[in-house]
């Protein structure tokens, strides 16, 4: 029942659990249009990789990396925020103009879609970056083929503002 999670910052610590849902969701009917990554790709990444990335998305890091977790201790999804600084590229190679806070990584596990897991992972990650320091805007990137995913970041707030080849920017108002 996704009423029974509570979303949470990521520790370091937490860098296995970390992997194993980020494996699951390389595994996911959409990954090929909504991860920039195969699952072959990061499953092949050394456990210093999975560290190094948890402790950056965590207190202390640059970023943040949510995640809906359950009385178990099981993970019902993850949201992780990129803080993007001016003068560097973003994924795309255009150029980053000022501050602003970048949304991947989002999966949700089938079983949790619909209900509450989501629009609280977005919340809090949306939350964290208007509390950071000169962030301008909140923004997150979508395949055209993905009309689920679109909706669901509608329902959270975004609205499209640029299509980058096959891909909608989409900017939280």
């Amino acid at each position: 029942m996704t009423s029974d999670y509570t979303v949470r910052e990521i520790h370091a610590d937490d860098w296995p659990a970390a992997k194993r849902l980020r494996l699951e969701a390389l595994r996911d009917p959409a990954a090929p249009i909504a991860f920039l990554e195969t699952y072959e790709q990061a499953a092949a990444q050394p456990d210093q990789f999975w560290k190094d990335r948890a402790a950056g998305s965590s207190e202390g890091g640059p970023n943040r990396q949510f995640v809906a977790e359950g009385p178990r201790g099981d993970w019902a999804g993850s949201v992780t925020v990129l803080v993007e600084e001016p003068g560097t590229e973003d994924f795309t190679g255009r150029p980053i103009e000022h501050r602003q806070a970048h949304v991947v990584a989002v999966f949700v596990r089938e079983e949790h879609r619909g209900g509450t897991v989501a629009p609280n992972l977005f919340r809090a990650a949306v939350a964290w970056a208007l509390a950071q320091r000169d962030i301008t805007r909140v923004r997150l990137f979508v395949h055209v083929d993905n009309a689920r995913a679109e909706a669901a970041y509608r329902r959270a707030g975004f609205e499209r503002t640029a299509v980058v080849g096959d891909e909608y920017e989409m900017e939280y108002r």
